[in-house]
């Protein structure tokens, strides 16, 4: 898989490690369209992007409003031509223990990194169908794995988009639908600033555990390189990803030091 002419939309762009593909794929000339709520980060990341040759789109669009993602899809859509692939980067996370987090707020995150999500690709996956095939990529989370404390709906949100992707590429072999799932463990990103508290609020500090997580500059380089080999799931971080696996081999272990780390 090479990048260079392909028309690629890439939704959480404005920040993170959605930025990070946008700035790292932009160096192959591909044309790229960005999306996220904030316009202004956008522009920058646009910006950073033709700089390195590519050709940009900014389409803002909020995932948390089913009518935002309608009219982004309609709009490019309406232009013509084709989406060869699709890059899922959007999301929100959590941080508030289940007896203390109201439905709405479950909900909330759902509908954000799920529905948003989901909606998004029903509207371009019929015309990637009919253009003979495409690229789709959407990021979990190493707690999409597993659960973990104070994660409760984003874990579920992100198990969720596993299974829902995974049906996704076995309905699609035969239409040339080829998904990858993104497994981020540590990446030092803004999202535990942001996540959600017991009130709907921002966290507003960042985790420990983030803080010593790799770039996102690393990350996007790792991501990009398996995404062009087409790789079903894309792990990245660092040690942490052995939990995955002591949960699947060694799951009385994995009990006994769940229970042990430290969820802030």
């Amino acid at each position: 898989m090479k990048y260079a002419g392909k028309t690629i939309w890439i939704t959480g762009a404005s920040s993170g490690i959605g930025k990070a593909v946008a700035i790292e794929i932009s160096k192959e000339k591909a044309r790229l369209i960005l999306s996220g709520r904030d316009k202004e980060a956008l522009v920058e990341v646009s910006d950073q992007c033709k700089r390195n040759g590519s050709t940009v789109q900014v389409i803002p669009f909020d995932l948390g409003l089913p009518e935002s993602v309608k009219k982004a899809a309609r709009k490019v859509l309406s232009q013509g031509g084709s989406i060869d692939c699709l890059f899922h980067f959007g999301g929100i996370s959590q941080r508030s223990l289940v007896a203390e987090t109201p439905l709405e707020l479950d909900r909330r995150i759902f509908e954000i990194n799920f529905f948003g999500t989901v909606e998004l690709t029903k509207a371009l996956l019929p015309q990637m169908i009919k253009n003979g095939g495409g690229q789709i990529a959407v990021t979990s989370s190493i707690v999409g794995k597993f659960g973990f404390p104070y994660r409760s709906a984003y874990a579920a949100s992100k198990h969720a988009l596993q299974g829902f992707f995974e049906s996704l590429r076995a309905e699609n072999k035969q239409n040339n639908i080829r998904v990858s799932v993104i497994i981020p463990g540590r990446v030092r990103t803004n999202i535990s600033q942001h996540a959600l508290d017991r009130s709907g609020k921002a966290h507003g500090k960042m985790d420990p555990g983030l803080d010593k997580g790799i770039s996102p500059g690393r990350s996007a380089k790792i991501i990009c390189k398996r995404l062009k080999k087409e790789r079903k799931e894309i792990p990245v971080g660092g040690t942490e990803l052995l939990m995955i696996y002591i949960r699947r081999f060694l799951p009385a272990l994995f009990y006994y030091m769940s229970s042990k780390v430290k969820p802030l």
